[in-house]
């Protein structure tokens, strides 16, 4: 089952620095879990993906699919909406690529890593 990984940890560049409040990835993980509603795809949080430059940090994985890490997300509803739009094509490719036509414009620009599966061949 594809899985977004929301690290609850995380605060947007805009409040990085000062640590004031709740940390931006607790109400992110919110966020994502309002617009994922019924569709067949797992949410979790989990404390510090260690990407704390790039915050809002997230994780897109399913087994035997790449697992993509995105971040610099500021943790807006919109966020959240192009987060799980493009989890849904990830979910639908039997690799996880996306061809980047098809990418939601809201994660263009957001991707931090691509991760192959652990149970590829070499």
């Amino acid at each position: 089952m594809t899985t977004i990984t929301i690290c609850t940890t995380c605060r947007n560049e805009a409040t990085r620095e000062h640590k004031e409040g709740a940390p931006t990835g607790e109400a992110f993980l919110e966020q994502v879990r309002a617009q994922v509603g019924s569709a067949p795809i797992r949410v979790r949080g989990t404390a510090c993906l260690m990407g704390c430059n790039h915050g809002c940090n997230s994780a897109i994985s399913d087994s035997g699919k790449l697992t993509y890490v995105l971040g610099r997300f500021d943790g807006t509803e919109e966020d959240a909406e192009a987060l799980v739009d493009y989890a849904r094509k990830f979910s639908e490719s039997e690799s996880g690529a996306v061809p980047f036509r098809q990418w939601p414009q809201g994660v263009k620009g957001h991707f931090v890593a691509r991760v192959p599966p652990l149970d590829a061949e070499d």
